[in-house]
């Protein structure tokens, strides 16, 4: 009997599905090549109501045509989709929920749209799955995401579909894979169609359809500090973290996030970190984008090597300079890769160091804060304790835990804040903004992004908390507020219970780190400057015109 269902029944619907959709779309096209100038009928010929659509929105690079496109589709052919985006950075990517061309949303960041997605969730326009990580996100169109129809976009295509990723190669064979594995259409914008592509990054048989983009897809520099923004707090907490935590735990693989507190650290490695003879001792392997402010670190000799989640805008001829360091491909180009450098940020570095919104007494934090559902990016990834890891590491075993004989070490999780952000707003609050948004949108948890128990240091201008250290929840929250300035949460600790958490080791202010608070200005910068950056950089970083002074 059962043999008798099999047989009759009909296992390749996706594909036939496909080749209906590609068939549809064949008046626009010749060969693989669509037309430009009709992109909206191609994008209503190739969908149906209800599709899941990945729409390649990353961190840095967008499939900005192929987004005006689907935004301009009328939503009485094409409605009802369901978009995977991975960061919602243009106003396309919810024109297309206000124009009820799409209703479900799963996505993992929302920084720049962050605001209007609140507002369209309140007036009822997008009904949200989740709020992801990056990785969460892409593992789950090999699950219950399956795209049907990914729209990418990519540097060059040949005509046979093979396409040049170049530097900024970040989410797209992984959207391409999900896709094109499953029957789902594969359709990239490209800034140029060419004889031959340099380096081929996704071959021409995961693809079904290109489009040579009018204009080059937006690229944004998201990873450039100015150091002229730099100043003396962030300096100091940058010499209390090098000594009070790189220096202690001898942290030689690690993250940094996106923020002038991490690349404060950065610039001082080359003078302060200098003269603490720690050059070769910390900092030696890094998964981040190719920040602008670690080229100093680079020139003097404290990087071994540095796999991105994506390119830089300005820095393609430094780190295509820098083959050892860098991952570079026979073309002479940086490939970069999101999903597997947000695995080796959460397996194979050390410490992952980064700021936040909003910290609570129990060090939960998140980015989502009152009006805004921005999401969290990769910070849950790199931002968490594995517990699959299981080499060892000096830096992994100086957090050693548990029962023996069964005992494991743990990843640094360290979060970096000013006590007060911009404005005078607290950064350690009584109680996340992120619980009442959560509530307020109906989710089943609230969106918080890094969990308290994750976190083993805290570090603010005032000193560094050793979580890792505390016996209990109430340590853990008197070791908060000690460093919480004073902020909600920090301004009724005891100082009496502040000097018994400094003997225990559970806190460290500036002087026991015998770090000089007089120091702490920029002179302690190895570049103070966009053109220093230039400088250090043998001439080889362009930076962006908006970074441009001169």
């Amino acid at each position: 009997m059962a043999s008798t269902a099999a047989a009759t029944r009909d296992w390749t619907r996706r594909r036939t599905a496909k080749r209906e959709r590609l068939e549809a779309v064949r008046p626009f096209a010749s060969g693989r090549v669509l037309d430009a100038g009709r992109m909206r009928d191609a994008l209503q010929a190739l969908l149906r109501p209800g599709d899941r659509v990945a729409l390649e929105g990353d961190n840095q690079k967008q499939a900005d045509f192929l987004a005006e496109a689907l935004a301009g589709c009328d939503p009485k052919v094409v409605h009802d989709l369901h978009l995977l985006i991975s960061s919602i950075s243009l106003r396309e990517h919810l024109d297309v929920f206000e124009r009820g061309v799409a209703r479900r949303l799963d996505f993992a960041y929302a920084g720049p749209q962050s605001v209007r997605v609140a507002q369209l969730l309140a007036d009822d326009k997008i009904e949200v799955g989740a709020i992801h990580t990056y990785v969460e996100l892409y593992a789950r169109m090999f699950v219950d995401l399956t795209p049907d129809v990914a729209l990418l976009c990519a540097e060059q295509a040949d005509h046979e579909g093979n396409l040049y990723t170049g530097p900024n190669t970040e989410d797209t064979p992984t959207i391409a894979e999900a896709a094109a594995f499953r029957d789902g259409v594969v359709l990239a914008q490209v800034n140029e169609l060419v004889d031959r592509v340099p380096r081929v990054d996704i071959p021409g048989d995961w693809v079904d359809l290109v489009v040579e983009s009018p204009r080059p897809f937006v690229l944004e520099p998201l990873f450039t500090r100015d150091p002229r923004q730099i100043g003396q707090v962030e300096i100091l907490m940058a010499m209390l973290a090098l000594r009070g935590i790189y220096e202690r735990h001898g942290v030689t693989t690690l993250n940094h996030g996106i923020g002038f507190d991490t690349a404060a650290i950065e610039l001082i490695l080359p003078t302060y970190g200098e003269e603490l003879g720690l050059r070769g001792k910390i900092c030696r392997h890094w998964t981040l984008n190719p920040h602008p402010t670690l080229i100093p670190a680079i020139e003097s000799g404290w990087v071994e090597s540095v796999h991105c989640f994506g390119g830089e805008p300005g820095t393609e001829r430094y780190v295509a300079a820098r083959p050892d360091v860098f991952f570079i491909g026979g073309d002479g180009s940086l490939r970069s890769n999101r999903v597997l450098c947000q695995l080796a940020g959460q397996y194979a570095v050390d410490m992952f160091i980064g700021s936040s919104l909003q910290i609570d007494a129990d060090a939960n934090s998140s980015t989502v804060t009152e009006g805004r559902l921005s999401g969290f990016g990769g910070a849950p990834n790199m931002g968490h304790d594995p517990h699959g890891r299981r080499h060892a590491s000096p830096a992994w075993l100086s957090l050693l835990g548990g029962e023996a004989p069964a005992l494991r070490g743990r990843k640094l999780v360290v979060q970096i804040t000013q006590t007060f952000r911009s404005g005078g707003t607290p950064a350690f609050v009584e109680s996340l903004d992120a619980i009442q948004v959560g509530k307020d949108a109906g989710m089943p948890i609230p969106p918080i992004m890094i969990y308290g128990d994750d976190v083993s240091h805290v570090v603010t201008e005032e000193g560094v908390a050793y979580l890792y250290r505390a016996g209990s929840l109430a340590d853990r929250r008197e070791a908060v507020a000690a460093i919480a300035g004073a902020t909600p949460v920090g301004r009724d600790m005891d100082e009496r219970r502040v000097e018994e958490l400094r003997r225990d080791g559970l806190v460290a202010l500036p002087e026991d780190l015998k770090v000089d608070v007089r120091r702490a200005d920029r002179s302690l910068l190895a570049a103070r400057s966009i053109e220093d950056l230039i400088a250090w950089s043998g001439g080889l970083y362009d930076p962006p015109a908006q970074f441009r002074t001169w």
